[in-house]
């Protein structure tokens, strides 16, 4: 099998991340398929010391960071890690490098006969492409014989399929309003979602969190006697000196004072960094060596892109995912720290299924000047409609067909006390990075997933 076969077979699953369910009978979603998958292939996902990680945003960011500190301790680390921004070989990484085209074959084949033989029992239906991506995950690293495996939940936590996993620590970071036709319209609904990852006597690390969320979170931990440690409170940070090239910041944790840099930007990544030292002080606690040299290491090196990444500098070019009210929040909060007298060109895409009001909302405080377009994407909202909204929010606002367009006519309109900002969904974000840095992208067809999800359906 070469990669392009691998890619058109994984692409014939079920795959939630890109379309809708249709209208009519849904897909079960529980741990069953997942569990009967994992059974088959021997429990892989049972043998390596697991980091679970949920939230709604800075779970990537934060897994990133555990990853890149062990993997500086000199620990195998394995990270599973969605949706990915230029190839599906992202999400499975080792040591913060995605598996090669070989690899990802070799483990598709691995796991396809066990997809087949268990979508074919009739309570379980078809495997979705996320189910056998996690399979694939975890079968990689026990090839491996990794020393951890840093496990992103995808969507929620209770009903996700990373959720089989005997973590040896839990963290949730910041909560927000996401996902809500899934997860529920509620911060109480969502928080109760996520802390679905919470096991009986398993440490866990929290954000800051809004009251009821975090009432919800304490409540779970109570129920499974589960220890907390919640940033704010019992971690805390500071920030430090920053530039475009990263920041410095302290970290004030339950067993030591650490003064870091690392190359992310924005003040959420700084809640995001006390999360990851919360988590790693844990695996310490446990017996697992890890020096405050390699703490400064990982830190220092982390990568985590299209997060207020600087794509370039003359003029500056940010990419940053920020999909919904909250994140782009905190986004404009910290471009309001890092470019105080600049107005944002805001090139801006975003999928149906956001709160496109809220996010614009949050926009309009930095007047800024958008270009208005959309990505590859199947759920990308149309031009036109975005272009609506925003001159109905008085935005200076013009159109372009597609995101390299959009690109060029950003680079024609700023100015030179201005910067670029490419937001609104990390589809988008990852599009622009593809034109200013001249990666070439992954294509996929545009299957017909409607009827592949009702092939799949099991009442």
């Amino acid at each position: 099998m070469d990669y392009k076969s691998a890619l058109d077979l994984l692409l014939g699953l079920v795959d939630f991340e890109r379309f809708r369910a249709p209208r009519g009978p849904r897909v079960k979603f529980d741990l069953s398929r997942i569990r009967a998958l994992l059974q088959s292939l021997g429990n892989p996902h049972l043998d390596i010391p697991t980091v679970h990680i949920a939230g709604t945003k800075g779970k990537g960011s934060t897994a990133a960071m555990v990853t890149s500190v062990l993997a500086s301790q000199g620990y195998t680390t394995g990270t599973f890690t969605s949706p990915h921004l230029h190839t599906f070989r992202e999400r499975i990484g080792v040591n913060g490098s995605a598996v090669s085209e070989a690899e990802f074959c070799s483990l598709l084949e691995g796991v396809w006969p066990h997809v087949i033989k268990v979508g074919q029992v009739e309570d379980h239906g078809s495997m979705t492409l996320f189910e056998t991506l996690t399979a694939m995950a975890f079968l990689h690293f026990r090839e491996l014989k990794a020393h951890f495996q840093v496990m992103e939940v995808g969507l929620g936590g209770r009903l996700d399929s990373t959720n089989l996993v005997s973590p040896r620590v839990c963290a949730i970071t910041s909560l927000s309003l996401d996902h809500t036709a899934i997860l529920g319209d509620t911060i109480e609904q969502i928080a109760q979602e996520k802390a679905g990852i919470v096991k009986p006597g398993v440490v866990v690390i929290s954000a800051p969190q809004e009251t009821a969320a975090r009432n919800e979170i304490r409540l779970v931990c109570d129920q499974n006697h589960a220890p907390l440690w919640e940033v704010g409170d019992d971690i805390t940070w500071n920030g430090g000196p920053f530039s475009l090239e990263g920041q410095s910041f302290g970290v004030n944790g339950r067993l030591g004072q650490y003064d870091l840099w690392m190359p992310l930007l924005g003040v959420h990544q700084l809640e995001n960094a006390a999360i990851a030292v919360g988590v790693l002080e844990t695996l310490m606690e446990q017996g697992w060596a890890i020096s405050g040299e390699s703490l400064k290491e990982g830190f220092r090196k982390v990568t985590w892109p299209c997060r207020m990444e600087v794509l370039e500098k003359d003029p500056v070019i940010l990419s940053d995912g920020a999909h919904n009210p909250h994140s782009m929040a905190r986004l404009c909060q910290s471009l309001g720290q890092y470019f105080k007298v600049r107005r944002p060109v805001v090139i801006f895409g975003a999928s149906r299924d956001k709160n496109l009001g809220g996010m614009m909302d949050e926009l309009v405080t930095l007047t800024p000047l958008v270009v208005a377009t959309r990505s590859r994407h199947p759920r990308a909202v149309p031009t036109e409609d975005l272009a609506q909204a925003f001159a109905s929010k008085g935005v200076e606002v013009c159109q372009a067909e597609n995101v390299a367009q959009a690109v060029d006519k950003a680079m024609a309109i700023v100015g030179k006390d201005d910067f670029i900002l490419a937001t609104g969904s990390l589809f988008l974000a990852a599009e622009v990075r593809e034109v200013i840095l001249d990666i070439e992208p992954e294509i996929y067809p545009e299957l017909d997933m409607a009827s592949s999800i009702l092939r799949a359906t099991r009442r």
